[in-house]
């Protein structure tokens, strides 16, 4: 659905007027074009002394053949190595950096950060320095977002210094458009990490996609594909002809059934003989009403799609050993499931109830040579934020940094660094992709 304030705001007639009363203005958001470098401009590095990752940082940046700033003119990403912040004092090596750095930054551009996990320092005074980096990364998003440009914090733990490739690589592109604002954390690698195709990392394996039929579960599927994955679509049988269209156009193949129902995880599993590498926990409803009017079989109901049976699924895939080696599990949570939201009881619930469960089963994918993690959308444009009345869908798009909704693609792209085979550190996130929504951490 196309934004018509947005259209108008950025007119040439109004443009300035909406300048001088101080309206936002989002900017066009640039995204992922195949054939594109990775980062389309000069990448400016700093370090706090005795950081750990500049070798890190030099070898990922001259295997994406980024252009290094110089000391004057435009850059594109500003990347800053703080993991050698060990007390309040040293903070200051952020303001050193970005300070004369932020006003060089264009449109669409990175700020990202790289720190230490405040509980693996050991020392008190470092810990309060590394968890005071959160702070400073937020408010920076909240400063920059108006170009379109985004902030991130990475919390690298020491020695996993060679895990952050595909991380970075995702944050520095137009991949990332529509993440800001975040925490990721960066640990050692489950397993080897092995050599593959950064065009088409998923050259060769299978990802299984629920409710992938239309919206943003087609974008998962389409994106999956682009990277090399062979896509298993799954929906409901009403959905069997949409589903069906959207895996032959990308050489996938369906099943209809209802995840929630009597044998589902074995159904699905008897689908997948010879294993999976990725699963997509994509299917979901919303089913809202103020819990003064939230009947049992509504609060069931949307539980079961949302939460029950993604458990009921992992555990059949995993006891039958379907899960292959370095394989992923990806949730879609949600903000509700973070920051809560009147009338969605239910579905809140259900989504804090998929961070936990990517919580809790982090430790055991690790030691299955796995890992689990989950995106929470914000507002994104699809055709249910466009049957919103004008209002509430107009402030969704506007509280947030980027002062705008992201599209369905956005979240796809962090669905598919996550399935990376490349993102053997990345275990037991969630990540938020919501322009930085001023709700909510």
């Amino acid at each position: 659905m196309s934004d018509t304030y947005t259209q108008i705001v950025n007119a040439p007639l109004v443009s300035s007027l909406a300048s001088s009363l101080g309206l936002p203005r989002p900017v066009e958001l640039d995204r992922f074009s195949a054939g594109e470098p990775v980062v389309n401009g000069p990448v400016l590095t700093g370090a706090a002394p005795d950081g750990s990752l500049r070798l890190s940082i030099s070898r990922i940046l001259d295997s994406i053949a980024a252009e290094r700033a110089g000391t004057e003119g435009p850059v594109k990403a500003l990347v800053f190595d703080a993991t050698g912040i060990s007390d309040s004092g040293q903070l200051v090596e952020l303001q050193k950096f970005f300070y004369p750095g932020v006003s060089r930054l264009g449109p669409s551009g990175r700020a990202i950060v790289l720190g230490t996990p405040p509980a693996s320092t050991g020392a008190v005074r470092a810990h309060t320095a590394q968890r005071a980096l959160e702070g400073f990364v937020r408010s920076l998003g909240k400063e920059i977002g108006a170009r379109g440009s985004t902030t991130q914090l990475v919390y690298v733990e020491p020695g996993a210094e060679t895990e952050i490739d595909s991380t970075l690589r995702f944050l520095l592109s137009p991949r990332s458009a529509y993440v800001s604002g975040q925490v990721i954390r960066v640990g050692k690698a489950v397993t080897a990490t092995p050599e593959l195709d950064w065009d088409r990392p998923l050259g060769g394996l299978t990802a299984l996609v629920t409710g992938a039929s239309r919206g943003i579960g087609e974008s998962i599927a389409a994106t999956l594909a682009r990277d090399g994955a062979t896509v298993v679509g799954l929906d409901i049988p009403a959905a069997g002809s949409d589903l069906d269209a959207v895996t032959s156009r990308l050489g996938g193949r369906s099943i209809a059934l209802d995840i929630t129902a009597e044998g589902a995880p074995a159904a699905i599993a008897s689908q997948l003989p010879e294993g999976v590498d990725v699963i997509v926990h994509n299917a979901g409803v919303t089913l809202d009403r103020t819990i003064a009017k939230m009947p049992e079989e509504r609060w069931t109901r949307l539980m079961e799609i949302n939460l029950s049976s993604e458990e009921r699924i992992n555990d059949e895939i995993l006891a039958r050993g379907l899960l292959r080696p370095n394989g992923r599990i990806v949730c879609v949570s949600s903000m509700s499931g973070i920051a809560g939201n009147s009338g969605q009881t239910n579905y809140a619930t259900s989504k804090a109830g998929v961070i936990g469960m990517v919580e809790a089963m982090a430790p055991e994918m690790a030691k299955r040579k796995g890992t689990i993690n989950a995106v929470a959308p914000g507002f994104i444009e699809t055709r249910m934020t466009a049957a919103m009345p004008f209002g509430p869908r107009e402030v969704g798009r506007r509280l947030s940094s980027l002062s705008q909704g992201g599209k369905p693609v956005d979240v796809a792209e962090a669905i598919a660094w996550f399935a990376s085979p490349a993102s053997t550190g990345v275990n037991g996130n969630t990540i938020r992709v919501c322009g930085q929504n001023l709700l909510g951490a």
